[in-house]
């Protein structure tokens, strides 16, 4: 007697197929596990591969900027995209894009001006002489920025754009934005945005300059009460003051383009026998006063009075002295392996 077929005899249909679809399922089953594992292993290797891809990017981009001393192209658009310290001053970090930015534009105007001039012993030290001014200027302008947040100081948009304007005229020539953004980068390797970022750390040392130095402040004060009293006569002056200010004649015509932080610039818009105003260096490092001798279309004969601002070099000069401005690159032991 066969049992089994009495027993499926008995089956409803509806038992049938529910018991026909779990042996399809079982089946199905035997195929889709191992599929699951396999995925489950290349998602593990794929975030595997990914991490040690990362740890090599860091480690190379580490090796590369902090011990072989690196400035190329891809290097500086990192830094600048990451915020990168190379330094810190009293606590602040120093943007290691801000440094590059420094170095990359003084280099740029060597090379490109005389470069050939030099051979490889020459030129090496030349770059580590220009390493070594980019990060001390870059650590000055972090100190400025952590002075300016403690003061309140403030540098708009605005102010930053009005200066762009500015530099658009030097030496009295109407320059397009378009020319001049060819200027700076033909000639120190600069995009506007990294131009505006210079102005920006330059008016922010500026005004910190201005809200720290109390002595350049009072002898700028004398110096404007000393011309108003003895007609404009800078030597006078320079005489009385000849300890807290600079004195400086060109001795004849010179260049209304001339690259000297402004004075031609402002000679040029005087008559002469005028005297300016008061106004800060291009370079934020003083005040300055002008008097126009004589001048041509595209020539100017000036004095000029410097009362420089001493205050803030005190400051951060201290801080070296006591260890608080810490590099973490070691510029007497790197070796450059990659320019740009």
């Amino acid at each position: 007697m066969n049992i089994g077929k009495a027993k499926d005899s008995k089956k409803t249909e509806q038992e049938k197929v529910e018991e026909r679809r779990e042996e399809v399922l079982a089946t199905g089953r035997k195929f889709k596990y191992p599929l699951q594992w396999t995925r489950h292993r290349i998602i593990i290797s794929t975030i595997l591969i990914t991490i040690v891809v990362f740890a090599v990017i860091i480690v190379g981009g580490w090796l590369a900027l902090y011990r072989l001393g690196m400035t190329d192209d891809l290097l500086f658009k990192v830094t600048e995209i990451v915020p990168i310290p190379v330094a810190s001053v009293d606590g602040a970090e120093t943007r290691f894009s801000d440094y590059l930015m420094f170095y990359r534009s003084s280099m740029t105007s060597i090379e490109r001006q005389s470069g050939s001039q030099f051979d490889n012993d020459s030129y090496e030290s030349l770059k580590n002489e220009y390493k070594r001014a980019a990060l001390t200027e870059a650590e000055d302008y972090t100190y400025a920025l952590k002075l300016a947040n403690e003061l309140n100081i403030v540098v708009t948009d605005e102010e930053v754009q009005n200066e762009f304007d500015r530099h658009l005229r030097i030496g009295g020539i109407d320059r397009s934005e378009e020319g001049f953004i060819k200027i700076i980068s033909d000639n120190f390797g600069l995009t506007k945005s990294e131009y505006e970022r210079m102005l920006y750390l330059t008016l922010v040392k500026a005004k910190v300059s201005i809200a720290i130095d109390e002595d350049a402040n009072k002898t700028a004060a004398r110096v404007e009460s000393l011309l108003a009293s003895n007609d404009n006569n800078f030597s006078a002056v320079a005489e009385d003051l000849e300890n807290n200010i600079n004195y400086e004649e060109t001795g004849g015509l010179v260049d209304s383009k001339n690259i000297d932080g402004g004075r031609a610039t402002e000679a040029m818009k005087l008559e002469p026998g005028e005297t300016s105003k008061k106004f800060i260096s291009m370079n934020g490092d003083g005040y300055y006063f002008v008097k126009l001798v004589k001048k041509t279309d595209n020539s100017v004969d000036f004095v000029s009075i410097k009362v420089p601002f001493t205050e803030f070099d005190k400051r951060i000069a201290a801080l070296r002295d006591e260890g608080k401005v810490t590099e973490l690159i070691d510029l007497s032991t790197q070796g450059e392996q990659t320019e740009q």
